[in-house]
């Protein structure tokens, strides 16, 4: 058993076990039945695994970052339960969504409640570190509504640039990544120079991360993806490989702006890979896993034990899906 594998066993029981929970079972159940729903979805479970394998990277029990795993899920699925509502979602991981279940207004504010309790999940945290803990919480709070924003005003902004884009999918996901680094270091006692450059590891790895899944949605395989290839081109997304080719093949993109055909895509693809967009992105994603290698490089020279996080980070950046 990996060591993923392991803290994801760990975290998936922890969480199983708090649905027996008073927390769980307050009423009215309506509001509670979308949290059970979306924490119960599956996924990879990555940023509350990250948060324990940064505390037993200290060489600490894992089961000490507990409080700042679930803190970190429920603020993820919190806001999956709203970008589902924005994006009008009807399906995510296989299944409706929240909004499609319990209605618009149950979803938000079941979603808002969720919110509430990572705070919740937080105080179980040590007094000593808990008010570190809560200014990198908040901080990172607040820049994930700002990615979101982002992300929504690029969809009507014509003249988005590379790195407009790469600092909202740092704010959009990268920080959370980054966050659940820095709290696994905190509960575990770990040092501020430990816990930032752990950060930094969080913050490369899912640049990385989310300019891989751009690559994806385009050019992966729809059975390891599990989904159609070429939605982000077909809704004009404004991807790294989109503003690329935007900058070598303007008129071509201008002329497929408003189809939605399947030749749209082959098209674009085509002129993606011939105009070096595809490699553009190819040497991005590499850049930022190389800056998050340099940063657990620094984390282990402090003293941090790093072969399951490197470990971790190679299978990432070496998904199919």
């Amino acid at each position: 058993m990996t060591a993923v594998e392991r803290l994801q066993r760990l975290f998936l029981q922890s969480l199983e076990t708090g649905f027996s929970e008073p927390e769980w079972n307050r009423q009215p159940d309506r509001l509670y039945a979308p949290q059970r729903y979306i924490l119960g979805m599956g996924g990879k479970r990555l940023r509350p695994v990250l948060s324990l394998m940064a505390a037993e990277a200290l060489g600490a029990r894992p089961e000490i970052a507990l409080p700042a795993a679930h803190a970190v899920e429920r603020f993820h699925n919190f806001s999956l339960i709203h970008d589902d509502i924005m994006d009008e979602a009807p399906v995510r991981r296989g299944k409706p969504t929240v909004h499609t279940q319990w209605g618009l207004n149950t979803a938000i504010l079941s979603g808002d409640a969720l919110l509430v309790m990572a705070y919740e999940s937080l105080r179980s945290l040590p007094a000593t570190v808990l008010p570190q803990a809560l200014e990198v919480f908040n901080r990172t709070a607040l820049e994930v509504c700002e990615g979101q924003q982002w992300d929504m005003d690029f969809e009507i902004d014509p003249e988005v640039q590379e790195g407009q884009y790469i600092q909202m999918i740092r704010y959009k996901t990268s920080v959370l990544l980054g966050c659940a680094l820095e709290l696994g270091v905190l509960a575990a006692g770990g040092s501020l120079t430990i816990g930032k450059a752990l950060y930094a590891f969080g913050l490369e790895l899912g640049t990385s991360f989310q300019i891989h899944d751009d690559i994806l949605d385009a050019f992966g395989d729809p059975v390891l993806v599990g989904k159609q290839v070429g939605g982000d081109i077909l809704s004009n997304k404004k991807t790294i490989l989109w503003i690329h080719l935007s900058t070598q093949q303007p008129h071509l993109v201008n002329e497929w702006m408003n189809d939605r055909s399947a030749e749209k895509v082959e098209a674009i693809k085509t002129a993606m890979v011939q105009s070096g967009s595809l490699a553009h992105a190819e040497a991005k994603r590499k850049y930022h896993f190389d800056l998050a290698l340099e940063a657990l490089r620094q984390a282990q020279q402090e003293g941090c034990s790093t072969q399951d996080l490197a470990e971790l980070a190679h299978w990432i950046f070496q998904r199919k899906a």
